[in-house]
């Protein structure tokens, strides 16, 4: 359907409501080590990434939202922190502290949990859409993966793994970014 993969016209037109660079760049802007120094700005910045990514659910972003401005200071630090440590530290230590934190206010949704990797590591990580995630893994057999609503780190690992294992095996044009891969796969089922 699309011989030229994402450079095929159709799919820049479809790719353009993501805007995969610019939140990229947003992203690399207001989650570097140096952005989260600043907790009330880094609160605000987290909240904004959250809500303009066009792969998070327009329902989970207000109660991302008004969950974490319901956060007390002390719990709002402990957010900035996590995702500190989940993209600049211990993966899995950051992995587990934010799930354990957005348990608390309901919002431990795999959405919510890759975003920001997703868009800090385009080429490592993508953001885990569970539809997405269960065709996939039913469609394509992928042993040892079974999937779960609740998010961990064992999973997370595992799935990104095999993720990364068949892009070797497909055209560069079909993955300029795992979550633009994860988007081809969702279009194969």
């Amino acid at each position: 359907m699309y011989p030229q993969g994402f450079q095929d016209p159709e799919m820049v037109k479809m790719g353009k409501k993501h805007r995969m660079n610019q939140m990229v760049e947003l992203a690399h802007k207001t989650l570097s080590k140096e952005a989260l120094e600043d907790v009330p700005d880094a609160i605000e910045n987290i909240i904004k990434l959250v809500t303009r990514s066009s792969m998070v659910s327009v329902f989970e972003k207000p109660k991302f939202r008004d969950g974490v401005k319901a956060m007390s200071d002390e719990q709002k630090k402990l957010l900035v922190h996590t995702i500190k440590e989940l993209i600049h530290g211990n993966e899995e230590k950051g992995f587990n502290a934010l799930l354990e934190l957005l348990s608390y206010y309901k919002l431990a949704k795999w959405t919510l949990m890759t975003v920001f990797r997703c868009y800090y590591y385009p080429d490592k990580d993508l953001l885990y859409k569970p539809t997405t995630v269960k065709g996939v893994i039913n469609k394509y057999n992928l042993e040892g993966l079974t999937y779960k609503p609740r998010p961990s780190y064992p999973f997370f690992v595992k799935y990104r793994e095999a993720i990364n294992e068949m892009k070797r095996y497909v055209s560069p044009t079909l993955s300029p970014s795992n979550a633009a891969f994860s988007g081809f796969l969702m279009l194969t089922m």
